[in-house]
């Protein structure tokens, strides 16, 4: 399978999900999950009131080579510019071998909070002492274990708060190919009881933390200077690959550009999320939980490789799983998951890992460049061309002219709408007049 698809974004719908099906040789299930409009008796399972659905485009992000492997990425977002900036930025990647990755084992904390706890640094002690029991009653809980997962740590600690000193319990699971939610909350649930017999406190809070510093994804690629240079630039490739790095210096110092660069990650890790029905919300939490471990500061880091390449690099937490959940019960998730072909949590980590980087890298190239609004309003033309009434003949041509101008606004749209419709009425007209 290769992922390099040229002019594949000039294909029509019908004919891209034909390509898709051949490169992936997805099964008529799939193929039909994809075409199909909506899915209401799926829709109604899985979430509460339903009275319809409202569907995002589902596209495939095309030239990643990630580990040696090449790879369609399948988004789900209403933005065509983060589709279009993952396979750029993939691109780019691609031609010093694209992207290599790195996963952590897949470990979740869970949290017990205790109050009211009369001596919590002797409780904390006990709590160690019987760290094997609690991990016991922990991993009697559910079939993790059985999958090779399950209760690996238990650990405690002081928390002083506004409502006075708590103790904070955490048991570190490993969930293996599932996100790991119900489960870790299921065994902090279960350990309660036992930790409030051991330190004398109330169990409150009993939940999973999103901030999974122990699940960790990371991805790198190289670009050599002269890829990154246009023909109607006014830089260098050595020069925009400098204006690079410098514009991660200002993240990596400034936390104001930090959260747009991170917004940048997550615009293509959210649109993959999306696609598979995994938890985009809990990849926010965690992205920006650890964005801000030492400060707030970028997840990718920029810099010169001693041979001039630029050096890219990324490191985010990825809660996602291929097991469980609305990735298996949604039939277009499922068909998504069937276009990666990953079957491991820890595979699919780094496809989040690599499209996050990529998405970055495309953002910052432009950034560093010709600035980012000349792609963003060549794509929000078409929008805004097709909101005045502009047909599927007539869009490119209006969009194209607003941007000639300089002028995307509804209004010109309209005059040009308008004008261009007169002119293909009187050459319409003037082809019946000749026949």
């Amino acid at each position: 399978m290769d992922s390099r698809i040229p002019g594949f974004y000039d294909e029509p719908r019908e004919r891209r999900l034909e390509l898709i099906e051949d490169r992936c040789d997805l099964s008529d299930e799939a193929s039909d999950a994809i075409a199909a409009a909506a899915h209401g008796d799926t829709c109604d399972q899985l979430s509460e009131n339903v009275v319809g659905t409202i569907a995002f485009p589902l596209s495939v992000a095309t030239n990643f080579v990630i580990d040696g492997e090449d790879v369609l990425v399948p988004m789900a977002v209403e933005e065509s510019s983060v589709v279009a900036a993952a396979s750029h930025g993939a691109k780019l990647a691609r031609q010093t071998g694209g992207f290599s990755t790195a996963v952590s084992d897949p470990h979740m904390i869970g949290q017990v909070q205790l109050r009211d706890v009369a001596d919590p640094q002797a409780a904390v002690a006990r709590i160690y002492e019987q760290r094997a029991a609690i991990r016991e009653t922990a991993n009697d809980q559910g079939v993790l274990v059985s999958h090779g997962g399950g209760c690996r740590e238990v650990t405690a600690r002081v928390v002083d708060t506004p409502r006075g000193e708590m103790v904070v319990v955490h048991l570190v699971v490993d969930v293996r190919d599932a996100m790991g939610a119900n489960a870790v909350n299921t065994m902090v649930e279960a350990v309660a009881p036992q930790i409030e017999d051991l330190t004398g406190g109330e169990a409150v809070l009993r939940i999973l933390s999103n901030h999974a510093d122990r699940r960790v994804a990371r991805a790198r690629c190289t670009i050599q200077p002269e890829t990154l240079a246009r023909e109607d630039s006014e830089y260098t490739g050595a020069e925009v690959r400098n204006r690079i790095v410098d514009a991660w210096a200002l993240a990596a110092g400034d936390p104001y550009r930090a959260a747009t660069h991170n917004k940048g990650v997550l615009n293509g890790m959210d649109a993959l999320a999306t696609a598979t029905m995994n938890d985009w919300r809990a990849i926010e939490a965690g992205a920006h939980a650890y964005a801000a471990r030492d400060g707030y500061g970028p997840l990718s880091t920029y810099e010169v490789a001693e041979d001039g390449a630029l050096s890219c690099s990324i490191a985010v937490p990825v809660q996602v799983g291929t097991v469980g959940g609305a990735t298996r019960a949604h039939p277009t998730a499922r068909a998504a998951m069937e276009i990666l072909d990953v079957d491991a949590a820890g595979d699919l980590a780094g496809v989040f890992a690599a499209v996050g980087l990529a998405e970055n890298l495309a953002s910052m190239r432009a950034l560093a460049d010709e600035g980012i609004q000349a792609g963003h309003m060549r794509l929000h033309a078409k929008n805004v061309a097709r909101d005045a009434g502009a047909d599927d003949d007539l869009v490119e041509e209006v969009a194209a002219r607003m941007v000639a101008e300089d002028d995307v606004r509804a209004g010109r749209a309209r005059e040009l709408v308008a004008e261009l419709g007169e002119e293909t009425d009187r050459g319409g007209e003037a082809d019946r007049g000749g026949h």
